[in-house]
């Protein structure tokens, strides 16, 4: 055999097999983990020169948002109805809480538009110089709560997921906000912890119903029968959560005039 035809030989078997062992790559899990993890290092960096840390942040949200498109494009099939890119992981075995993570056609687009929003607000953030470090590991942490929100396919994570991203959100409010800044940001989080409380109690009231021991897979939740009140109930429970959270509720979201929140906040959020 000729040495052209070795190398067209072993050409395509390289690829098949780097394409073999990505597809293997828990990318679910790297999506949720990869902004916070790599906010962590930015306490390490110099404190002295913020362009290093704007840099290294917009780099992390940049590769955050490529690797997010080369997923859906190569590993993703969009004529697939089933949940893809799973990953299922035993986490807190007395409480059957799994690490149960997935992506389905409508998690795509809040994935894909979660990272693009986040780089714009980060770009955004450029003329922020006081405690730079803290400010954009918050907001990666945000990254990594909105992350989980839509790829969780367990209810308690889901519901864990959805209260992390009020941690960042509170801390950059009370801390670059207006000159309102801390009672605007305590406002807001006791109304959005309150709103929680009934997404709480869906979660629980669902994971618990009919069954001795808690079932908190979406899928196996939305395939059980539950009578119609209960079901009333639950979706009252979810819409009065997700009403608050989201610019539904007027005097909720507009007590605080735009002054009092930083504009990348209200972008990302």
């Amino acid at each position: 055999m000729s040495i052209a035809a070795a190398e067209a030989a072993i050409g395509p078997a390289i690829v098949s097999a780097i394409y073999h062992v990505l597809e293997m790559i828990p990318w679910d899990g790297y999506f949720l983990i990869l902004p916070i993890s790599a906010g962590s290092l930015i306490f390490f960096l110099p404190h002295r020169g913020n362009k290093v840390i704007r840099w290294y942040t917009i780099f992390i949200c940049m590769l955050e948002l490529l690797l997010t498109t080369y997923v859906f494009c190569y590993h993703f099939q969009l004529d697939d109805p089933l949940i893809q890119l799973v990953e299922d992981y035993k986490w807190i075995n007395f409480f059957d809480f799994d690490w149960r993570l997935g992506i389905d056609g409508l998690s795509i687009g809040p994935i894909l538009l979660t990272g693009f929003i986040t780089t714009l607000a980060t770009l955004a953030a450029w003329p922020v110089t006081r405690d730079s470090r803290l400010f954009h590991f918050l907001m990666l942490a945000m990254y990594s709560g909105q992350i989980g929100s839509f790829s969780s396919r367990d209810l308690l994570l889901f519901f864990i997921m959805w209260e992390l991203e009020l941690i960042p959100v509170y801390l950059l409010l009370s801390m670059w906000g207006g000159k309102k800044r801390l009672y605007s940001a305590t406002k807001f989080i006791l109304y959005t912890a309150g709103g929680s409380v009934f997404l709480l109690l869906g979660v629980l009231g669902i994971g618990l119903y009919g069954s001795n021991e808690p079932i908190l897979n979406f899928e196996t939740s939305a395939n059980q029968s539950y009578p119609v009140a209960l079901e009333i109930i639950f979706y009252i429970g979810f819409f009065l959560a997700f009403a608050v959270k989201s610019p539904i509720i007027p005097y909720i979201h507009g007590y605080q005039t735009p002054m009092e929140k930083p504009i990348i906040v209200l972008v990302c959020f």
